[in-house]
């Protein structure tokens, strides 16, 4: 009769401590397996459109200057006018189409509040500010992408002044990355990586060659 006591003193102090792990580990755990990766989509598109079209764009615009001149200065020029045009291109798209974003959630926000029971007053909630699109924070973040990407290419040509290798180089280092781009957008995004690398890599190299092409047709004839 006396064991019997003790028995029931140990469940006491053993119960409480397995509440208190499962109470700890359930919030972690239910917050991993229902995190919506969907939240990241508009910033995750932007950086990694941004990144891919300044990779993509600029080492075409290399490419294409490079068909018909095969000097290393005509392909620096040409990509870094690429780089400056691109990122300003960039910015001021993406700033005009959050700004207007953020004009037609700021009225459909004043019209929800005056259809309310509050008689039309507003109050506001500092939760819903920051949930509003930032023009300047899109515009920024875009010119920086687009430059990340259009800088790989830059790099790859700045130093090597034979042409062939040059550009042997220069497919190289923006397939690398290419592979990265696609990679890191569908990790982040956890979307299949396979299928995301050979979307962006088959997109970049029908984009180089494209314009590689055309530039040396037009170039070689008479116009």
């Amino acid at each position: 009769m006396a064991s019997n006591p003790t028995s029931l003193n140990q469940a006491k102090h053993v119960l409480p401590n397995n509440d208190l792990e499962q109470q700890a580990t359930t919030p972690l755990e239910i917050e991993t397996e229902d995190f919506d990766y969907s939240k990241r989509s508009q910033w995750l598109r932007a950086a990694v459109l941004g990144a891919n079209d300044g990779l993509v764009s600029t080492a075409s615009l290399m490419m294409g200057v490079g068909a018909v001149k095969q000097d290393i200065k005509a392909m620096i020029l040409s990509g870094f006018a690429g780089l400056v045009a691109g990122a300003c291109s960039m910015a001021i798209g993406e700033f005009v189409s959050v700004y207007s974003q953020l004009e037609i959630e700021v009225a459909q926000i004043k019209r929800e509040k005056e259809r309310g029971s509050d008689g039309g007053r507003e109050h506001h909630d500092p939760e819903e500010k920051e949930s509003l699109p930032n023009p300047l924070q899109a515009a920024a973040a875009s010119a920086l992408a687009f430059s990340v990407g259009a800088i790989v290419p830059l790099l790859a040509a700045s130093f090597i002044k034979g042409y062939k290798v040059r550009v042997a180089v220069v497919l190289a280092a923006v397939s690398f990355a290419l592979v990265v781009f696609g990679w890191l957008g569908a990790v982040l995004g956890k979307a299949p990586v396979l299928r995301s690398v050979l979307r962006v890599l088959i997109g970049g190299w029908l984009a180089m060659c494209i314009t590689f092409g055309l530039t040396k047709l037009i170039g070689s004839s008479a116009l």
